[in-house]
């Protein structure tokens, strides 16, 4: 089978595919979630989602410290990546040695299309266009449901890392979600998808908001006590970062989340 990933490859593979590595923890429990329990034959360390899974799949490694040897003991006829969670040179070595399909995530539409491509690659096309439904249903409900709460253009921080502080900035899921969301990003206009942030550039910025992510850094209370003494005037709230940036078939969760979120707002 010949098939086009979001980086506009061709790539050609074994159809269906009997042993595929999954690079990308949302694309993991993806692949779980579509039935290919049997043909998932590797994860990273961060395949978390379902616990199942997690404790019987083989690990590869990181999703940007690959195992290469673990890998060619698997030898898997698909492997699925992310142009932004893998590391470049890595994947550029893999792409050598075996098929990989690469997606883009940055919006929803991309996230939808990348479900429908994994269907397509691995034969669960009607289970693909039965979760991209049920989302889109789950998505359309919320944005009636946050019609209550009247989010429109309140300012938001969403960090994501400490020592340095990183935020979440343009053309990120991150981003786009907090969108949908009726937020503003404040570091929407940095440079960098994930500007370095200050304390002194937080209190310029005055969020309203500023939301501390369970991922990839731990954000605990004790963080937000730190960053309270510096922006005694914007809200800190905790958040469960795998809804804002697991763009996979967690989405059937995200916005039951963000309706809750909203309304502690």
């Amino acid at each position: 089978m010949q098939a086009v990933d979001q980086l506009n490859r061709a790539i050609e593979f074994s159809f269906p595919p009997q042993r595929i590595v999954s690079l990308v923890p949302s694309q993991s429990e993806l692949l779980w979630h579509l039935g290919l329990q049997k043909e998932l034959a590797g994860i990273t360390k961060f395949c978390i989602h379902p616990d199942e899974m997690f404790r019987n799949v083989i690990r590869v490694g990181g999703t940007k410290e690959i195992k290469f040897d673990v890998l060619e003991k698997l030898q898997p006829d698909l492997i699925i990546a992310n142009k932004e969670e893998n590391e470049q040179e890595q994947i550029e070595e893999l792409c050598k040695l075996y098929p990989v399909w690469i997606s883009d995530i940055q919006t929803l539409a991309d996230a939808y299309n990348m479900m429908l491509g994994v269907g397509e690659i691995t034969g669960r096309q009607s289970q693909a266009e039965g979760l991209v439904h049920a989302i889109k249903e789950r998505h359309a409900g919320f944005k009636i449901e946050n019609l209550k709460w009247k989010i429109e253009n309140r300012s938001v921080a969403y960090l994501i890392w400490k020592n340095p502080y990183m935020a979440a900035g343009k053309k990120t899921f991150i981003d786009h979600l907090l969108m949908e969301c009726g937020f503003t990003n404040v570091f929407s206009n940095e440079k960098s998808r994930y500007p370095e942030v200050s304390t002194q550039m937080l209190i310029e910025k005055k969020p309203e908001f500023i939301f501390l992510s369970s991922e990839p850094y731990p954000f605990k209370n004790k963080h937000i006590e730190e960053l309270r003494t510096h922006l005694p005037s914007s809200k800190i709230i905790l958040v469960d970062g795998e809804m804002f940036s697991w763009y996979g078939s967690r989405l059937l969760h995200a916005f039951d989340y963000f309706t809750t979120l909203l309304a502690r707002l």
